[in-house]
C-alpha cells in the first residue's frame, strides 16, 4: 500500500527496488505500468550492486529518523522552555512571529512566520502589503495593527470554532511596550482575549543577548544570555525578519519597475516591453506622436490610439 501511494502522485523509476519481499509483486508493478505509461519493474536484489543500494538506503533512513527524533526532542524541549519562560498553560504547538518591514514608509510589509514542533513551517507563511491609507508612513504601531487585524479577521471568518489548527497558542511581535499596546488594543477591538503575546525587543545597546521580553501588565524581563529558549527566540525573530527583509525588496524591486505603462488597459507585459524597446523610456512613450505609436511593432491602430489618449488626457 505503502508503494502505492507513495507514487500516486509521483513518477516512478525504470525499477523499484525493495528491503522486502511483499505481496502481489507483480500486480503492483502492472499498475505502476498503467498509471505512468511505461513499464515498471518491482523487485526485492538479495546480492550485488542492487542489494547493496538497498542496504545502503535503509541505512540512510535509520539514520535521518534518527536525526528526526532527535530534533523534535529538542524542539519539544525548548517549546516546554518558552512555556516555562512566557507563564503559558502549554508547550505551544504554533507560534506565529510578526515583523514589518519599509524604507521610509515606502513599500511597506508585514511578514508573518509560523514555528511549532516540526521546526519552521514555511509553507505556511504569509506576507501582508500595508494597505492602510491613514497610516503614517513609518508608523510601525499603525502596520502592525493593520497586519495583525486582517490576520485574526480571517481567522474569525473561516474557523470561529478553532476547529483547526491555525490559530496560534503564541505571538511573538518585534517590539517593545507600544508594539505590545496595539496588539493588545487590535485583539481586544477583535473580541480575541485568550492568545497570549510577547514583545521581543533588543536591549539598549542592540546586542543579540540582551533582549527585553513585554507582556502586557507584567513587568519587562530578561532571559539569561547562556539560555537555550533565549537562542531560540532569536533564531524565531531572525527568520521572520529575514522573511519580511525578503518580502519588502521583492516588492521594492517590482515598484521599480513599474511604469505609467501598466497602468494602460491591453498594455501587457509583451506590449509594454515592445513600447520601452522602441522608444527607450515611459517618458518618452508619453510623448510620442500618435503616428509614432502605429510604427511600433506589435501595437494596434486601436492600442496605440488607446496610449496616446491616455497620456495626452491625463496632461
Amino acid at each position: 500500500a505503502f508503494i502505492g501511494q507513495f507514487y500516486s502522485d509521483r513518477d516512478p523509476p525504470r525499477q523499484v527496488l525493495l528491503s522486502h519481499p511483499i505481496d502481489d509483486v507483480d500486480l503492483m508493478a502492472q499498475a505502476l505500468t498503467e498509471k505512468h505509461g511505461r513499464k515498471v519493474t518491482v523487485a526485492v536484489p538479495l546480492r550485488g550492486e542492487k542489494a547493496e543500494l538497498v542496504s545502503g538506503a535503509a541505512r540512510n533512513a535509520r539514520e535521518s529518523l534518527a536525526r528526526k527524533m532527535s530534533e523534535s526532542a529538542t524542539q519539544s524541549k525548548l517549546l516546554a522552555g518558552i512555556a516555562d519562560a512566557f507563564d503559558l498553560d502549554a508547550a505551544p504547538n504554533r507560534i506565529e512571529v510578526y515583523d514589518n518591514s519599509h524604507i521610509q514608509g515606502t513599500n511597506a510589509v508585514g511578514g508573518m512566520i509560523v514555528a511549532g514542533p516540526e521546526g519552521f513551517l514555511k509553507s505556511q507563511y504569509r506576507k501582508f502589503n500595508i494597505k492602510g491609507e491613514d497610516i503614517t508612513p513609518g508608523d510601525d504601531f499603525g502596520m502592525m495593527k493593520e497586519v495583525l487585524e486582517r490576520r485574526f479577521k480571517r481567522l474569525l471568518k473561516e474557523d470561529p470554532d478553532r476547529k483547526t489548527e491555525a490559530w496560534p497558542d503564541l505571538l511573538l511581535i518585534d517590539g517593545g511596550a507600544g508594539q505590545v499596546s496595539a496588539v493588545a488594543e487590535i485583539l481586544g477591538d477583535l473580541g480575541v482575549e485568550d492568545v497570549p503575546f510577547v514583545g521581543v525587543a533588543k536591549g539598549v545597546d542592540r546586542d543579540h543577548g540582551k533582549e527585553e521580553f513585554y507582556r502586557p501588565g507584567q513587568p519587562v524581563f530578561a532571559l539569561k544570555h547562556n539560555d537555550p529558549v533565549l537562542y531560540f527566540v532569536q533564531r524565531l525573530r531572525d527568520e521572520a525578519h529575514r522573511f519580511a527583509i525578503g518580502t519588502h525588496r521583492a516588492k521594492r524591486a517590482k515598484s521599480i519597475g513599474a511604469t505609467p505603462l501598466d497602468d494602460i488597459p491591453g498594455v501587457g507585459a509583451t506590449r509594454k516591453r515592445a513600447l520601452l524597446a522602441h522608444f527607450g523610456s515611459a517618458k518618452a512613450v508619453s510623448r510620442a506622436h500618435l503616428e509614432d505609436l502605429k510604427a511600433v511593432s506589435g501595437i494596434s491602430e486601436a492600442l496605440a490610439e488607446k496610449v496616446y489618449d491616455f497620456f495626452n488626457e491625463r496632461g
